[in-house]
């Protein structure tokens, strides 16, 4: 009886937990409380995920370092992603000319399909906003310019981007790490892109000390 009793109160949390998941998708564009800027690491991307994929970003000599993965609106809990809007999606040339930031046309269109829509923008406002969000933040120069792979704290890219952009403080900054290398910087932003503390969900920092940062090709 106890183990019925067990295994119906699981299946009701299970569908009950389908049921909030599906509800996190294809909310109302606009509703949100503010933005997350994820910075990925291109040298690690190219490395794993990237690879075989002739992305423009990973052939020698692109000099990317950190590239725009996405703007992504979000709640002080949780956020919205593959809402419903009015508005049109971006041409391909739209798409196409967030390639210098964003490694690739593709990647711009995945990001406004999940993300960009949420904003309640335009396609062409919210590639402006995002484009707007990555040149309002300065990229240490030790990583533009990173001519060897090193290992290193997760911290340490945390405190060189506190230090190259005067106004971030640590709770408006996170470091994430997959599979032993520096992952993303990201980092919380306004509506009116000014910093801003990060949601409790969103601080993780990554705490390993010997993260792997590939050199920039």
């Amino acid at each position: 009886m106890r183990f019925a009793s067990l295994t119906a109160l699981l299946t009701g949390a299970a569908l009950l937990a389908g049921a909030l998941s599906a509800k996190a998708e294809g909310e109302r564009a606009g509703q949100f409380d503010y933005y997350v800027m994820a910075l990925s690491w291109s040298p690690g991307w190219c490395a794993t995920d990237g690879r075989g994929r002739d992305a423009a970003q990973c052939a020698r000599g692109s000099g990317a370092s950190f590239v725009l993965h996405g703007l992504w609106p979000q709640n002080e809990l949780g956020y919205p992603s593959d809402c419903r809007t009015p508005q049109r999606d971006p041409t391909r040339a739209q798409s196409a000319a967030m390639d210098d930031i964003m490694g690739s046309s593709g990647a711009a269109w995945y990001q406004w399909k999940k993300h960009g829509r949420c904003a309640g923008l335009s396609a062409a406002d919210y590639y402006a906003t995002a484009r707007r969000a990555y040149a309002g933040i300065r990229i240490p120069e030790v990583f533009r310019n990173l001519d060897r792979d090193v290992k290193l704290p997760a911290s340490v890219v945390e405190e060189a981007f506190i230090e190259a952009n005067p106004g971030l403080t640590r709770d408006m900054v996170t470091i994430t790490c997959d599979g032993g290398r520096i992952d993303e910087v990201r980092i919380c932003l306004t509506k009116d892109l000014a910093p801003r503390r990060c949601g409790d969900d969103v601080i993780r920092d990554c705490r390993r000390q010997d993260a792997l940062m590939e050199r920039v090709r």
